[in-house]
This record gives structure tokens, C-alpha cells and sequence, in this order.
């Protein structure tokens, strides 16, 4: 028996794996069995360079001591508490820390167990908010079209990738959508932020007159589309939609599951482009991936409106069983020293423009017709292959886990978000790997 045969179960049946090409995966397993820093371990003993961070979440590199650590002195402490009626202190000092780091105004926090919670946490605030303020006439949400916003009801309505939205019905009613900002045809190979664009966000000034502003809750969008292929908003769109929702009473939404924590060079991809929404969601790197959370930052005048009433009712019937779990928590705390530690907030602006320099160079070879890249993110965009749709980019996925290096395709798109520990000769293996592969791509 082979080590490869030791530790791959020999029944891989009873696992319906997410977002996974199941037959094909069962055929052919690729099983991870360790990690450090920048790497993982195969079952069969090869090093696998990470370069997507985990799934956009493992931001501090993998296994890293103080997160480890802290979760191991939690869990012989006080392994679970009650979320409702009862507190302990460490979901309280992580709060407090996150609010620390977030963007002016933005001073409580709700915590959920997912990006995807956090975006139905952050809907429902949003809904519940005007109700509150005695405008329950706002009922509807706008999303954006190929908006990733997470997998539950909620998400997928508000989101705009038609796959995962066409077989389950008619989803939430009340929604619209914006365009999408992707315009191959004026921003190929764009460094950063598109020049083309930005009149984009005046849809929305359309969409407003169509239903009427009184009846419009909150706009939800990712600062930077992340799983849709790295979709980076064209200079000035960005404020431009604030500008509209601001002028309307609306409330603007950022998801952040992708770009919060250091992704984009900043803390969140609000400082970045200098826009504070009114609710920020977050999840993936807060915990560094290790165990599921996700925080919804609010403003204190969102906050402060369902703080009324007699003060012994409840102020807002939501929440989840693992809000602010212990263990959760401690790695929430575990991961932010980190950060702070090792300035992994801000590292990703210091290594942008190499990280760019290493991807456009890829520019030129076969099939590749876009590449795009901002902080730490970036994305190779490559012609389908006529009648196969996704199948090139899948293909580049294998051959590039067959060389030892983990990237991550959503369509024919090769998307890249290695973990912010990333060294450049990391970058430079990356990049040599990809142009190996896509040179002798069919």
C-alpha cells in the first residue's frame, strides 16, 4: 500500500462536496493533508504553494503559532457559551478590537458564522433599520449583476451569478440589480482601478426613479467582485454610488468577505478607495480561515435606532447559536495580533506593484485576454475553449496543482490571492508556473 493509498479514506462516497466536479474530483483525489505558512501538504508528501489563500481567507499564512495558540488555551477554558441572554469576554474584546481597525463610524458589530450569514445578518438589518425609523415602505435591495453575496436565499438574490441563482425560483421579490463594470473591450489589461466606467454607477439614479427612492432599503456590492473573477471598480464608481445612496436615504452595503483584512493593502477595501458604507460585512480572514466567523460592522446611527423601547425587550430577534463562539473568538483574537504583529494590514501595499509586474508579464501569451490586479488580488482571464466553457481554466487549475501550486478559477478566469505573508520569490514561482502552464495550454 502505497503512503498516497494510507491516508485517502477508501470510500469518498458519503462527501457531496461544495462547488466540486464531484466525479471527477472522486476519480482523481486531490487531499490535502498538512500546511505551514505558505504551503500545503499533499497525501502523497508534495509541497503545494498556496495562491489563492485557502479560498481567500487564509491571510496570515497557515498554522501560524499565536492563532494556534489562542485556540488551544480556549478550548480547555471555556469551550462554549450561550449567545443570547449571556456574554463571555472574549467575543467583547474582539469587537472592540475590530471596530479599532475599521473605518471611521463604523462601531458595532454582529457577529455570524459565514460570509454568507453575514450577508443575510446584513440584509435584515438594513430591512429591519427602516422599519425602526417608521420607513417600512423600503423594502427592496439592489445588487449587482455577477455579485457573489454567499449561498442562502438572501445572497443569491441579491447576487448575480446565474448559476447560482437558476434553480432555485423565484428567490427574494423586491430585488434589482445593477450592471456589472467588466468592459473587456475598454479596460483589458488595466493596472489597477479601469479609467472606463464610472458611469456605470448612474444605473442606479435609474433604477431609483424606476421604483421610487421611498421603497429602496440598501444597495449591496463588493468593493472589488471576488469570486466572479476579480472584477475592480473603475475610478470614481465607487463614490459615485455613496453619492446616490446618500442623496436617496439609502443604505450602501459593502461586502467585504474577500477584501476585508489586509487584502487590498488596507485594512478594508473602504480605506482603500476612501468610501465608508453604512454596513460592512465581513467573515474569511478574520479568523484566518481556521474556524468559521463572520462580523457585520454597522454605524452607531443604525445601531442607536433599535436601541428603544422598554429595556428589558429584545431589541432586534436575530442571531445564530455560534455568535461570538469562544473558540471562534480566540482565533478572531489570535488572527488581528497577528495581523498587528506582522503589519499583514498593510503588507499587501508594499508588494502590489510586484505582484502586478509578475502578472502583466503574462500578457501576450496564448489565449490569455485579460489580466487584472489590485493589492494582493489579481485575475488571468483566458478564451474559452468554443463549446466548452470553464474547461481551459480548469485545465490550468490541474496542471498547476500538478506543479505544486494552488490556483483558484471561477468561469475561464484564473484568480490569485496568496496569503499576505507571501515572500517574492513566492510571487516569482507563482508567476513562472503560470507561464509554463499557459504557454502549452490547449
Amino acid at each position: 500500500m502505497s503512503d498516497r493509498q494510507a491516508v485517502v479514506p477508501n470510500d469518498l462516497s458519503a462527501f457531496w462536496m461544495p462547488f466540486t466536479a464531484n466525479r471527477q474530483f472522486k476519480q482523481a483525489p486531490r487531499m490535502f493533508v498538512g500546511a505551514g505558512d505558505m504551503h500545503y501538504t499533499t497525501s502523497d508528501g508534495r509541497q503545494v504553494l498556496d495562491g489563492t489563500a485557502g479560498l481567500w481567507c487564509v491571510n496570515a499564512g497557515h498554522c501560524r503559532p499565536l492563532i494556534t495558540e489562542a485556540i488551544q488555551r480556549q478550548a480547555a477554558e471555556l469551550d462554549y457559551a450561550p449567545a443570547f441572554q449571556m456574554g463571555h469576554p472574549k467575543a467583547f474584546e474582539l469587537a472592540n478590537r475590530i471596530v479599532s481597525i475599521a473605518p471611521q463610524g463604523l462601531e458595532h458589530v454582529l457577529y455570524t458564522n459565514s460570509g454568507s450569514e453575514s450577508v443575510e445578518t446584513a440584509l435584515k438589518v438594513a430591512l429591519a433599520y427602516h422599519r425602526v425609523k417608521g420607513e417600512g415602505s423600503r423594502f427592496r435591495l439592489i445588487g449587482r449583476e455577477r455579485g457573489y453575496h454567499g449561498v442562502n436565499f438572501g445572497g443569491i438574490s441579491v447576487g448575480g451569478i446565474v448559476t447560482n441563482r437558476k434553480m432555485f425560483g423565484t428567490l427574494l421579490t423586491g430585488v434589482d440589480h445593477l450592471p456589472h463594470t467588466h468592459n473587456l473591450a475598454k479596460n483589458a489589461f488595466s493596472r489597477g482601478q479601469p479609467e472606463h466606467g464610472a458611469e456605470l454607477a448612474d444605473e442606479l439614479e435609474r433604477i431609483v426613479t424606476l421604483h421610487d427612492p421611498s421603497t429602496i432599503a440598501a444597495v449591496i456590492i463588493e468593493p472589488v467582485a471576488g469570486s466572479t473573477g476579480v472584477l475592480i471598480p473603475p475610478k470614481g464608481y465607487l463614490e459615485k454610488i455613496r453619492a446616490i445612496t446618500k442623496k436617496h436615504g439609502i443604505l450602501l452595503i459593502f461586502d467585504e468577505v474577500i477584501t476585508g483584512y489586509g487584502r487590498l493593502g488596507t485594512p478594508f477595501a473602504a480605506d482603500y478607495f476612501g468610501v465608508t458604507p453604512d454596513i460592512l460585512v465581513t467573515a474569511k480572514g478574520l479568523t484566518n480561515g481556521v474556524i468559521p466567523m463572520g462580523a457585520v460592522l454597522v454605524t452607531a446611527e443604525i445601531h442607536d435606532a433599535f436601541m428603544q423601547g422598554p429595556e428589558h425587550l429584545i431589541e432586534f430577534f436575530h442571531g445564530y447559536t455560534y455568535s461570538g463562539n469562544p473558540m471562534a473568538s480566540a482565533a478572531g483574537l489570535g488572527t488581528l495580533e497577528t495581523y498587528r504583529q506582522e503589519g499583514l494590514l498593510t503588507r499587501g501595499a508594499e508588494l502590489a506593484d510586484y505582484f502586478a509586474d509578475g502578472l502583466h508579464s503574462l500578457a501576450g501569451l496564448p489565449n490569455v485576454i485579460d489580466i487584472r490586479n489590485i493589492g494582493l488580488v489579481g485575475a488571468i482571464e483566458l478564451a474559452p475553449i468554443p463549446g466548452s466553457p470553464t474547461k481551459r481554466a480548469f485545465s490550468a487549475f490541474l496542471k498547476a496543482f500538478e506543479k505544486g501550486v494552488l490556483i483558484r478559477t471561477t468561469g475561464d478566469i484564473i484568480a490569485l490571492s496568496p496569503p499576505l505573508i507571501v515572500q517574492k520569490h513566492h510571487i516569482d514561482e507563482i508567476v513562472e508556473t503560470l507561464r509554463t502552464i499557459l504557454s502549452d495550454l490547449d
